[in-house]
């Protein structure tokens, strides 16, 4: 066969390398006559390496380097993913383009796994980065003030470090789909040189598909299930209300292991809907758009739409109308919960521990929106919506025979009814100690007969209690773990596993004060020194913690 030979045009979205390459290779090709020849096909071309980072406290963020990064692949991107607990292993003078998807924890915090590498970066040692181009995903809930903080960081030092971006940072709400498949489709767009484009795999995630198959069921297309039990795990004189959830997953094709959440997508209070239809002088059977686009009666979807927070601490004046009432208004998003049981244990089921939101707000009584639904709306023939969320990075430790220490007070003890479940299903060996407290001993000792009868087998080791007020002095869980100084050093020692959950804003930032003064008082260590070896444990995935 003879013809011209094709030549790729300098205005190709490739580099002058690739293009010299492919223009040599289609020379080759075609003096040969091989250019029809039957199963013949180019190698695929890189198009350059393309590293993405994650800093993630709950898989979110992880989740989504992931699948961005299979998608580069598909594209001839030489791909990599690191989680920035690991940043200490990357070359920072070689790398030349970097993703970097973060989360935010707590109020402007970052994620456990990214903060030594934040800590890094802020300091005179940090590298200069004027060879590097970057992008970054932010991801965060604007019902805090510090809204995506961590991600502007990261944007804000790569920048002053000399990075260069690729494309614009961009900041996601707790629905986070759409915008972070755009983003990514706009770091594609400017890397190619090409008109953005959604990624096919990405959007396919980005949307709600029709339920097709019962493995299909996930965040986008939750699955109807049955609420088996509904049972108050609390005894009389309690002040608190906490209950225990068994939800039924038959037929789902859902599977969880220990550590991951259950989303719930919940509904608000119909009587609370009530009160806000006739305060804005509406009687709910008005039309109106609900986020997916389709229309919906007004009541209806303020039941199962919307959030209502703006409404809690006042109720709305007169409305014109119901669209310009609703135009305002955020999705209802679904609630994430530890999971409180073992799927060897309990196959076809997961156990849920919650605590059951009712308080006061301005002289109005208000509730939890998703603790309420489940405790007082869910009926016996009703379906809850729930999904499986993954929580890759709290689990337990792959070497069954390594010990483990838990932190977890009041629902902090949800995972660790399931760690243990799971360690006695696998015959693990290692060593369990729990830490668990709540207000008072006659009232409040959670499961309490399921730990005392792991604890007479021989199974739960150590079970340190701390009831707050069953005495004048508070006592919590920090301060038995300070008392037990010498014996928590020693386990550590022994590469235990240490894992805390339950309340961010006191709890664990006091257990984690807590576990320095225990590693620098019986450790015999500096200040400083004690600090590296938290940091070492944080690296090693030692130091492990699912906190809201």
């Amino acid at each position: 066969m003879t013809g011209s030979i094709p030549h790729i045009p300098e205005n190709a979205p490739f580099t002058g390398e690739q293009r010299a390459w492919l223009n040599g290779y289609l020379a080759g090709l075609f003096s040969n006559g091989n250019a029809t020849a039957a199963g013949s096909a180019a190698p695929s071309l890189s198009l350059g390496s393309l590293l993405f980072l994650f800093g993630s406290q709950t898989g979110t963020a992880e989740g989504l380097a992931r699948r961005f990064a299979k998608e580069s692949k598909k594209r001839g991107y030489e791909t990599r993913v690191v989680g920035l607990e690991d940043y200490a292993s990357l070359d920072w003078k070689t790398e030349k383009r970097i993703v970097l998807l973060t989360s935010t924890y707590g109020d402007g915090e970052m994620p456990d796994n990214a903060q030594a590498f934040w800590d890094f970066l802020k300091t005179d040692q940090a590298p200069r980065l004027d060879h590097l181009e970057f992008s970054v995903l932010s991801l965060g809930d604007l019902n805090y003030t510090q809204f995506c903080e961590a991600g502007k960081l990261f944007d804000q030092r790569f920048e002053t470090l000399g990075g260069k971006r690729i494309a614009p940072r961009a900041d996601c709400d707790v629905d986070y789909e759409k915008p972070a498949t755009a983003w990514f489709g706009d770091v594609l767009s400017s890397l190619e040189g090409q008109p953005a484009a959604v990624p096919e795999a990405a959007a396919a995630q980005a949307e709600d598909p029709a339920p097709v198959a019962a493995s299909s069921f996930g965040k986008s297309n939750p699955f109807p299930a049955h609420l088996k039990t509904n049972r108050l795990l609390n005894a009389a004189g309690s002040a608190k209300e906490t209950r225990h959830f068994e939800i039924v997953l038959a037929g789902s094709g859902l599977e969880y292991e220990v550590g991951d959440a259950l989303g719930v997508v919940p509904r608000n209070c119909p009587n609370f809907v009530t009160e806000i239809l006739d305060a804005a002088g509406l009687s709910g059977t008005e039309l109106v758009k609900v986020p997916d686009g389709t229309a919906m009666e007004l009541r209806r979807a303020l039941i199962e739409k919307f959030d209502l927070k703006p409404f809690l601490a006042a109720l709305p004046d007169k409305s014109p109308d119901a669209t310009t009432f609703a135009a305002p208004l955020r999705k209802l998003q679904p609630r994430l919960y530890s999971i409180s049981s073992s799927p060897k244990a309990h196959p076809g089921e997961v156990h849920l521990t919650v605590g059951i939101v009712r308080y006061e707000l301005e002289g109005l009584a208000r509730k939890g929106v998703c603790s309420t639904y489940l405790a007082e709306r869910v009926g016996a023939e009703d379906a809850v919506s729930v999904f499986v969320h993954k929580s890759p990075a709290f689990k337990l430790p792959a070497d069954h025979s390594r010990p483990i220490i838990m932190v977890g007070p009041g629902t902090g003890i949800a995972p660790f009814r399931a760690f243990l479940e799971e360690r006695r299903a696998t015959d693990a060996s290692g060593k369990n100690w729990l830490f668990f407290g709540d207000q008072r001993a006659e009232s409040d000792f959670l499961y309490r007969d399921e730990l005392e009868e792991f604890k007479s087998a021989g199974f739960l080791h150590r079970l340190d209690l701390a009831f707050s007020r069953d005495q004048t002095k508070k006592i919590y869980v920090q301060d038995r773990m300070k008392e037990s100084a010498t014996e928590l050093w020693a386990w550590l020692q022994e590469g235990a596993y240490f894992y805390v959950c339950g309340d961010a804003k006191r709890m664990a930032k006091d257990v984690d004060a807590a576990l320095h003064e225990v590693i620098q008082t019986a450790g015999e260590l500096s200040e400083a020194a004690a600090g590296e070896f938290v940091k070492q444990l944080k690296t090693e995935k030692r130091y492990l913690r699912d906190v809201y």
